[in-house]
């Protein structure tokens, strides 16, 4: 049991807890130079996710209606043109 716990967490727990400890030490006292909050973290990356999702939507309607264009000239000719190949 234990050695599938060790497996699991990487090490003994102990030893994985010095190492989350240290690494939370860190990056605390990394954000608090940046001074920001975990809080302001999470609201920038969702208003930065919500910017990133309109543009994509906006692309994405932008793209369909591109094809749409093409569409109306390219469907037409290429019916045409397996029209009169069928004649031949």
């Amino acid at each position: 049991m234990s050695s599938n716990l060790q497996r699991y967490l990487g090490g003994s727990p102990a030893s994985v807890l010095v190492r989350l400890l240290f690494l939370s030490l860190v990056v605390g006292a990394f954000l608090a130079f940046l001074d920001v909050t975990p809080v302001e973290l999470l609201e920038r990356l969702t208003r930065t996710f919500r910017v990133l999702l309109g543009s994509g939507f906006e692309a994405v309607q932008r793209l369909a209606l591109w094809i749409a264009y093409g569409a109306m000239i390219v469907v037409p000719i290429w019916l045409l043109s397996r029209l009169f190949s069928r004649g031949r």
